[in-house]
């Protein structure tokens, strides 16, 4: 596989990593209808961002590595459901936390990795 990806998504343990930026960081996403989708089931690894761009993909079955592109897929529903788990984070962070209102800020309502 590639190296220095900017996402990496491990399908046999459900996780979606964002490697880099402030908020770099990795979720187990637990929702199997979303894992088991027919058009995954060949996927073991994706490497996302990467250079060079066909070593993106690891097959489960000994196929080459391909290209995210290739696919045909969209990238975005790794990246919401990263997304939606991260502000998740954010506002168990800010409800866990007691300071006054006033001082740590509204409570997060959304979150684009994007």
């Amino acid at each position: 596989m590639a190296t220095n990806a900017t996402w990496t998504v491990v399908f046999e343990d459900k996780t979606i990593i964002k490697q880099s930026g402030a908020d770099a960081g990795q979720y187990v996403i637990d929702d199997n209808a979303f894992w088991s989708r027919a058009d995954y089931q060949n996927f073991w690894a994706i490497q996302y961002g990467t250079s060079p761009a066909s070593d993106e993909v690891e097959h489960r079955d000994g196929t080459p590595h391909t290209s995210w592109e290739s696919t045909g897929l969209s990238f975005s529903e790794f990246t919401n459901k990263w997304d939606a788990a991260h502000l998740a984070f954010l506002q168990s962070n800010w409800d866990n936390d007691d300071r006054d209102e006033s001082e740590k800020g509204p409570r997060p309502t959304s979150y684009s990795s994007s």
